[in-house]
């Protein structure tokens, strides 16, 4: 009862939103609740989230596939990006969600450079705005949250460079909705800079 009554509170004091948020959980935090990514997609869709993205560190992304059919449901309420392995499945309609299985944001720049030698452009005409092109994941998170622990993943790198951090102690399995509403909170309390 109290949760909810504070859930309330928050949600009414919510003015800012950011347009995309980045979740980062392990491989172990999957197998453990593997129902808390559909929860979780609910609770952006809820309070309108454009974008959110899911990224399970894991060197073994084999360990996640009992994990699937939980991840798919999210095609049920949103439209589904699902990167795992070397397959990438796209399905469902609304908020955009992607979700990545093991992927190093250091693999994903040096995919982006091959891409980029393969069609012999030009060094002097390599931008920015071409490097983002040709990156495999084109959101550029306004908030990244990370459960149990300060320890980051080098996924989103170079998408990442300003997004605001927020680092919970709770572990994804007792990730909750006062949490998630909690950070959403502390986002728009800050003053974001953009490298300035």
């Amino acid at each position: 009862m109290i949760h909810w009554f504070y859930e309330r509170l928050l949600l009414r004091n919510l003015t800012k939103l950011p347009q995309h948020v980045c979740f980062m959980i392990t491989g172990e935090d999957m197998i453990e609740a593997p129902g808390k990514i559909y929860e979780t997609t609910e609770w952006c869709r809820e309070v309108g989230l454009r974008g959110a993205t899911f990224h399970i560190s894991t060197d073994r992304p084999e360990e996640i596939r009992a994990c699937l059919p939980a991840i798919k449901k999210i095609r049920n309420i949103a439209s589904l990006d699902l990167h795992y392995a070397d397959t990438v499945e796209k399905a469902g309609e609304g908020m955009d969600v992607t979700v990545a299985v093991g992927m190093s944001g250091r693999e994903e720049i040096a995919a982006c450079i091959r891409k980029i030698a393969e069609e012999e452009v030009d060094p002097t005409e390599i931008d920015e705005e071409l490097i983002e092109r040709h990156l495999t994941f084109r959101c550029m998170p306004d908030l990244v949250i990370k459960t149990g622990g300060n320890y980051l993943t080098d996924f989103l790198i170079w998408q990442s460079v300003y997004s605001e951090l927020f680092f919970l102690d709770v572990n994804w399995k007792w990730f909750r909705k006062v949490d998630f509403l909690r950070a959403l909170r502390d986002y728009q309390s800050r003053a974001r800079r953009f490298g300035t």
